[in-house]
Formats: structure tokens, sequence, C-alpha cells
């Protein structure tokens, strides 16, 4: 059975079709036709049948995007491609391609794409965080991914960051209307504004990494409160839903630094006093949003890939 997997993303589409093994058969991407859904819709059929013709077969459909996707068509809400808004994606897209066609937000596709085959494989309930250009997670548990009553489960970069300390009361503006939410803190542009406020100094998420590891004492101070942060964030999920793995993505996750100072830090805030929780980067970067789109159909059965 091959496996067709795609990430809608506002600027481009990437489509793969994997086998049952997760090994990749085709792989494109694409330019997203831009406020336009009908040729959205076409764009995504004719992606759907080129990954097929070059994999030799046909198969499941999923697909991942950044916003709410309510069941049971895929009905999308508070989606970034505003275009989107307000129709039945998995539906729609159904029709054209000939079978039923599975839609979920992309950060429960990252979460599946670890939990089946990457850094969270083998763990019963996996907790994926995303914290990139933007801050959210996924939830699988016993291979299913858990989407919530809302669609909303996960949503927990729309959280106030827990136990603010001086200076982070009422916290930064966040584009959702209110003020302190956990992204505010620790995306990649959150930790790169805390640092100019700090010092002074713009530089990007990943030269701020840099000069910490080079021993530079404002970035290394900026890093610090970074992980404190982070780590207050993940007690929260820990001391609610206790995951057995935390698995990281986007491009905070490739701070090296972090791993080894988050375990004292978590035990710090968590209510237990043992945490053994690992926090793991993701093992297929950058693809594990349309890898996880592809084991949809596994993650909304809670099958074994």
């Amino acid at each position: 059975m091959i496996r067709i997997g795609i990430d809608l993303g506002g600027t481009k589409i990437e489509g793969i079709a994997i086998d049952r093994n997760g090994r990749e058969l085709s792989r494109r991407r694409i330019g997203t036709p831009r406020g336009n859904y009908a040729a959205t819709l076409e764009a995504l059929a004719g992606l759907v049948s080129w990954l097929e013709e070059r994999a030799g077969g046909s198969g499941t459909v999923g697909i991942g995007i950044p916003g709410v996707v309510l069941p049971p068509g895929g009905l999308v809400r508070k989606a970034n491609s505003t275009w989107l808004i307000g129709h039945s994606l998995g539906d729609d897209l159904g029709a054209l391609a000939g079978r039923p066609v599975r839609v979920q937000n992309d950060a429960n596709c990252f979460a599946v794409s670890e939990a089946a085959d990457g850094a969270g494989a083998g763990f019963d309930t996996v907790f994926g965080a995303i914290v990139g250009t933007g801050t959210g997670a996924g939830i699988v548990t016993g291979g299913r991914v858990l989407t919530g009553r809302n669609g909303i489960a996960g949503e927990w970069g729309h959280t106030s960051l827990p136990w603010p300390g001086a200076g982070e009361h009422p916290g930064p503006a966040c584009y959702c209307g209110r003020a302190g939410c956990i992204e505010t803190w620790i995306s990649g542009p959150a930790f790169a504004a805390d640092h100019a406020r700090i010092t002074g100094e713009r530089l990007s998420a990943q030269e701020i990494a840099a000069l910490a590891d080079a021993g530079d004492p404002g970035a290394s101070a900026s890093l610090e409160r970074y992980a404190d942060r982070l780590a207050r964030s993940l007690a929260m999920v820990i001391d609610v839903l206790d995951p057995d793995v935390i698995v990281l993505g986007g491009g905070m996750s490739n701070v090296a630094r972090l791993y080894p100072m988050l375990p004292p830090l978590l035990s710090r805030w968590c209510i237990s006093d043992t945490v053994d929780t690992p926090i793991l980067p993701a093992r297929h970067g950058d693809s594990s949003g349309v890898r996880g789109a592809a084991w949809l159909w596994s993650a909304a059965e809670g099958a074994a890939p």
C-alpha cells in the first residue's frame, strides 16, 4: 500500500509517496496558487497523480495545513492560507482524487511522523512540539493522533507562559490578540527579540546560538533565559499530560545545547519530585510534516505503521 502525504503551505506544496515501511518512493515540491481555492485543489490533485505515477501505484492521501481542521470533512478554520478557510478541503480534494482524504493540522502531522518512525517510535504517548517560526504541538497516543472535541488539541503555543517572572508579564503582544503567549517567548523570532531587548543586538536565532556556543556572555544569558522558559512551558505539559517522550522540531530544536540544559530545569518546575521524560530532537527534521501527512490514515485508526 502506497501512502501519499502533502504539506500544504502558504508559498509551497510538498508531496511525498512512501511505502508501508516508510521508504520514500517519490517526492515533489510545487508553488502554492495563493488566494485561489479552486486552483489549489487542482494543484493538489495533480500532485497526487504525479506522485502515484512515479511511485507505481495508488494509495491513501493525507494533507497537513497550518490551521485548525474540523471533522468529518476537513472544514478549515484559522489557517494562515486564508483562502482555505470555510472550505471542506478533505471532501473537495477527495471528489477530485476519487478517494477519501484526511486533513490535519501540520503540528499534528509532525507528531504523527515522529511517533510512527521517528524519535518517538516505540513510545505510547508522544508530545511533538514545534519551536520554529511559530510554536505549536501535536499529541499521539497509542498510535492515534489526538485532535480533541474542538479540533484544537495541542494548541500549546497560545496558552500563557507559566509562572511568569519579573519583566515577563503581561508579555509581548501575540497575533492571536492576547499577550504573553508561549509562542511570543519560545519561537525562533521570540528568542531573537528577547536577545535584542536585553543586549541591543539584532541577530538571528541561529547567530545567537552560535555566539552562545562560542562563550559570548550576552548570548549565553539569552539562551539560559530561553531554556528556562521552554522548560516551564514543557513542565506544564508534563503536569497535565505526562507524555512518554517529548520530540522537538523547528529551527530551535537544532540548538544542541538545549538538550542537556532542559532536564534539571524540568525537575525545578514540574510538580513531581522525579522527572525523567526524554526530550529528543526530531529524527526526520523538516520532512516530518509531509511524512506525518502520509501516515495519517494509520494514525487515525490507531494502527501501527
